[in-house]
């Protein structure tokens, strides 16, 4: 894969030929695709279309059936032991996480925890960061996503954008390479959107950190993304720059689909 300047390098993401059904319902079918580091990936599509699954695969909250995943050139669910490929045991998994950070869509605070106890508590259980250092870091990363004022509030205290923006420091307190969003502004009041829009926008800017976006939110996704992956019944229909996909895609299922959005009001 080259990046800018001609350099090759690995992708930090390779998913290769993996499937994975619910029951009958098949949800990825043989889906490939790659990642390369800092790089900005939307995943777009209809719901149960397979974006939300990819995501929490990455992040070891699923499982797959067939296929291989590769993160920072490592196999996500096995591992190499006596000369022998086996099954990934929990130390590998919980190796293999710590590489990734994921906002959800409906926040997953610790109810009973202030804001600051929840950026601060997997630094200190999972990476042994004193609490003194861990509570520096957290307050650097609330003042980043302009909630610093918010630190000793409890969840409940807080609208729901401010509890996104909350989750988002959370995530990155662990300093992941990979950052998972999906659907981060679904359960959100409209005029709350922006707010956490803005800080993904400003994390893009700042970091060069790569970043998977599952959204129904296109004009975002078109300003941001480097890239965008259509999904559709569990395989990537078509993928391409923001513009390419949105200005003049390629196939008729996803001129389907824009046409769909555009005529819900939103803008592309």
């Amino acid at each position: 894969m080259s990046q800018p300047g001609g350099d090759v390098t690995e992708p930090i993401i390779q998913v290769d030929r993996v499937s994975k059904s619910f029951g009958a319902f098949t949800c990825l079918s043989d889906l490939s695709f790659s990642v390369a580091p800092g790089e900005k990936l939307a995943l777009i599509g209809p719901s149960g279309s397979g974006k939300t699954t990819i995501l929490r695969i990455l992040m070891t909250l699923e499982s797959i059936d067939g296929g291989h995943i590769r993160i920072d050139g490592e196999d996500l669910f096995e591992m190499k032991r006596d000369g022998a490929v086996k099954p990934a045991d929990e130390r590998h998994l919980h190796r293999m996480r710590a590489k990734i950070g994921m906002v959800f869509q409906l926040f997953n605070l610790f109810p009973h925890k202030s804001v600051i106890d929840n950026v601060t508590l997997a630094p200190m259980l999972t990476q042994g960061a004193k609490r003194a250092e861990a509570e520096r870091r957290a307050m650097e990363l609330l003042d980043m996503v302009g909630m610093a004022d918010k630190a000793k509030a409890m969840p409940a205290q807080l609208s729901g954008g401010q509890k996104q923006r909350a989750a988002i420091a959370r995530a990155l307190a662990l300093q992941p390479k990979v950052m998972l969003f999906d659907e981060v502004t679904s359960a959100l009041d409209p005029e709350l959107v922006e707010e956490v829009l803005n800080v993904m926008r400003r994390l893009g800017r700042e970091t060069d950190m790569t970043m998977l976006l599952v959204t129904h939110e296109m004009s975002f996704a078109h300003d941001f993304a480097d890239r965008v992956l259509f999904f559709d019944a569990g395989r990537i229909i078509e993928e391409g720059p923001p513009d390419a996909i949105f200005t003049n895609p390629k196939e008729e299922r996803t001129r389907s689909f824009l046409k769909k959005i555009i005529a819900a009001g939103q803008r592309v």
